[in-house]
């Protein structure tokens, strides 16, 4: 799935910034924060895909 594929890059990619937020850095801290609404919308759009398999 397309959507899940995403939300592991989405993931990926924050770590680093995850890292440098638990030293401190409020940008990072920010940053974290933007990366994980995105992965909530991510997540959301699977949840949504899984329920419409479902009902099909």
């Amino acid at each position: 799935m397309e959507e899940y594929e995403r939300l592991k890059q989405a993931i990926h990619e924050v770590e680093e910034d995850l890292r440098k937020a638990e030293g401190g850095n409020k940008a990072a801290g920010t940053r974290v924060r933007k990366a994980m609404q995105d992965v909530k919308n991510i997540a959301q759009e699977i949840r949504k895909k899984v329920l419409e398999m479902r009902t099909d």
